[in-house]
């Protein structure tokens, strides 16, 4: 049994989520996945730090170590809307930042991530990855995202659409 909580991210935290992403970008480019190396150069710190005083970060905790983050946007980024085309739609979030340390990964706490999110979030998920990253693209299958199109620069965009009694 997981003994980890879900919760959201605090300002105080922004330099460990940052760092947690950080870790990731270079275990995936060890691993020869060619995936967020612009989050090494600090491309995304600013927006990163701001999705946290927003409230649309969360962290996957135990004891008082960060496992796991993900962000939840409410409205659509400048990115979304070059994936999705420019949408003004209530009952979507975009997942963007799903990452787990790695020297936890394997252990399920992605999947308890997503199952948290369909679990607690009554929208359509919508979330989108390189699509060249055929593992991670049937990851997100599955757990039960919908792949709904690729993008014409390489984008697989997945959803999930929401019912009643989902995780039940």
């Amino acid at each position: 049994m997981n003994t980890y909580e879900i919760r959201k991210a605090t300002e105080q935290e922004t330099s460990t989520v940052i760092a947690l992403l950080k870790d990731v970008a270079i275990w995936l480019q060890s691993n020869d996945i060619d995936q967020w190396g612009f989050l090494l150069k600090g491309g995304e710190d600013e927006e990163i730090r701001q999705a946290i005083i927003d409230n649309a970060t969360y962290v996957a905790c135990q004891n008082d170590e960060i496992l796991a983050t993900f962000t939840l946007y409410s409205q659509q980024s400048e990115w979304d809307q070059h994936i999705w085309g420019q949408e003004d739609i209530s009952d979507v979030l975009y997942l963007h930042r799903v990452a787990v340390r790695p020297e936890y990964m394997k252990n399920g706490i992605g999947k308890d991530t997503l199952s948290w999110i369909d679990e607690n979030v009554s929208k359509t998920i919508r979330l989108d990855c390189v699509a060249h990253n055929s593992k991670l693209c049937a990851y997100y299958e599955k757990n039960g995202f919908s792949l709904i199109g690729t993008t014409a620069d390489g984008h697989c965009k997945f959803q999930k659409i929401h019912r009643e009694g989902n995780g039940n």
